[in-house]
């Protein structure tokens, strides 16, 4: 086998920086010539990802199994696109994956904007936008759209479940203070008016983009929840959050929790969840489903589920879910719901009796 190739350490440094990926302008500035880059690509220790574009990394990107590899594949796409166009800025889905907004698709097709160079050829694999100009955040050298800008490029681009999946993680992380700027953006841009209606699903209330695609399928089914992110008290005591919440006929209550490593991260954050699911379920007041974190509304069958559950029991209309309940009182016939609400103040309280 032979040695691998020793190359300048300013060139590796950017290539740990760009998740694994260099510019052929880069490897000419860092000293390398053509020639050597051609070699590196013939002898398999670098790949050609599309015209000037090299990954150093020698594993193929579906075999690349680490923490965080779906952030990795949607960042490399990204650089992909900045590194094909020096000149680029990253927009759409590709700004949102640089800025850290959660919820896009697993894979991302690499885009840039060159406003003033439309003219020039497109690399294979990516995408030429014409934006005009734009806000910019200048991110490791290079220029990315400034996120509400990011985000109205890319609900025009994004699927459905991804666009307000998106939303609702920045608006959830207070990367934006509402969509009123997001609205503005779009409006008279073509596909505004497909788009639109989606930012009425969005939900700062999801805890997460799975919670987000689970949603959508809950009102593709026509069950919307009756109340999100709920909290469930007895006695005195605190027994957990769920992510959904219906309202039951005789009084109990419908649950349903989301599962997922990429979502709710480590071991000890499952083991959590197990105590607190037993908690609730202890409490003889809940009928609690659980399912694997879907990756958009159709990803299963949740919705069906759900609905199916709901007709079984018998539940007809809806019924708001009050923040915080307490499952002390049984609620009968006739009650409202809103009876069951205590103070936070009065619960804490009264926990620490």
């Amino acid at each position: 086998m032979s040695p691998a190739p020793i190359l300048p350490a300013e060139l590796l440094d950017l290539a740990s920086r760009q998740e694994r990926l260099v510019g052929i302008t880069q490897c000419l500035d860092a000293g390398l010539t053509r020639q050597r880059v051609h070699r590196l690509v013939r002898a398999g220790s670098w790949a050609r990802v599309t015209r000037g574009v090299y990954d150093t990394c020698v594993d193929p990107v579906p075999q690349r199994l680490r923490d965080g590899r779906y952030d990795h594949l949607r960042r490399r796409a990204a650089w992909v696109g900045l590194l094909a166009y020096p000149d680029g800025v990253a927009t759409g889905a590709c700004a949102l994956a640089l800025l850290g907004v959660g919820g896009l698709p697993v894979l991302v097709t690499p885009e840039v904007s060159r406003p003033a160079r439309m003219d020039a050829g497109v690399r294979p694999g990516t995408t030429l936008r014409r934006y005009g100009t734009f806000p910019v955040i200048r991110w490791h050298g290079r220029d990315v759209a400034e996120t509400a800008h990011a985000l109205a490029q890319g609900l025009l681009t994004l699927p459905r479940d991804n666009a307000v999946a998106v939303l609702g993680d920045a608006l959830r992380a207070g990367r934006v203070p509402d969509l009123g700027e997001i609205a503005a953006l779009i409006r008279g841009r073509r596909g505004a008016t497909r788009v639109r209606p989606w930012l009425a699903l969005v939900s700062r209330h999801d805890g997460s983009p799975a919670e987000t695609f689970a949603r959508l399928s809950l009102i593709d089914h026509g069950v919307p929840p009756d109340g999100q992110q709920i909290e469930f008290w007895a006695d005195g005591r605190f027994l957990g959050r769920v992510d959904f919440c219906w309202v039951l006929p005789d009084g109990r209550y419908l649950v349903v929790e989301i599962d997922g490593r990429e979502f709710h991260a480590g071991s000890e954050m499952l083991a959590d969840d197990a105590a607190r699911q037993n908690r609730l379920v202890g409490s003889g007041r809940l009928v609690l489903l659980r399912f694997p974190a879907p990756r958009s509304s159709g990803d299963g069958d949740l919705g069906r589920q759900v609905a199916a559950h709901l007709a079984r029991f018998r539940r007809r209309s809806a019924s708001a879910v009050p923040p915080s309940v307490d499952l002390t009182t049984r609620l009968s016939p006739g009650r409202s719901v809103q009876s069951l609400v205590r103070p936070m103040a009065d619960l804490a309280e009264r926990a620490l009796q």
